[in-house]
């Protein structure tokens, strides 16, 4: 079973969302070890327009969504992602262009430990975006997060001082557009079946279990 995650390291509900997902497998391996589950993510932008230097979340919330808004939306995901062991740390969170994080997650994909290494990236760029307030349009930081899980600093560092994996990533976002994702997270089951949402982990248990069932 193959699944494909379209999701942005800045939407806090792709963080649960991937926590909880990621949950749903261990279960679904171990009540099936028959069933062989992958996973792939893929890149959404929520915001291409964010500017190259960080700026302040709060504003820019309360501008899009209303006054209170900020607050509002906040407290509620911290009191979710506490029981999936996410810290959420909006107070220091900042808006920040992703375009070239995504092109990392591209580049991670293509490693010989491919989904492996792919998934440990991208916990770690959440971790980081959402619990250390890392400017994750930096390519230093990108790169020292790249080698906290285990992946070559230098091949990194190159990649992201390069244009390389720019089409890769277009490509995924036009393939989002193509199924008519209009927002994150989306999982996408075998090229068949569509998931939205942070899903709690007992639905996502449910979903993959129907689906390796009628695979």
């Amino acid at each position: 079973m193959h699944i494909d995650v379209w999701s942005d390291m800045v939407c806090p509900w792709c963080y649960l969302g991937s926590r909880r997902l990621s949950a749903a497998i261990e279960r679904v391996r171990g009540a099936h070890p028959e069933v062989e589950l992958t996973v792939r993510w893929r890149a959404f932008e929520l915001d291409p327009g964010a500017p190259p230097e960080p700026q302040e979340l709060r504003p820019v919330i309360d501008k899009k969504y209303g006054p209170g808004s900020f607050d509002n939306m906040t407290g509620r995901l911290v009191a979710l992602g506490a029981p999936e062991g996410i810290d959420y740390r909006f107070d220091i969170a900042q808006r920040v262009n992703t375009f070239d994080a995504h092109r990392l997650v591209a580049w991670s994909a293509t490693l010989d430990e491919g989904h492996a290494a792919q998934n440990r990236l991208v916990d770690a760029v959440f971790d980081a975006y959402f619990t250390l307030g890392a400017d994750i349009s930096d390519h230093a930081t990108l790169t020292r997060i790249a080698a906290s899980v285990g992946l070559d600093a230098d091949v990194a560092a190159e990649v992201l001082a390069s244009d390389a994996y720019a089409d890769e990533v277009r490509a995924e976002e036009a393939a989002a557009r193509d199924r008519d994702l209009t927002g994150v997270p989306a999982v996408v089951i075998d090229d068949r079946l569509l998931v939205p949402g942070a899903q709690e982990v007992d639905t996502f248990v449910r979903v993959l279990e129907k689906a390796a069932s009628t695979a």
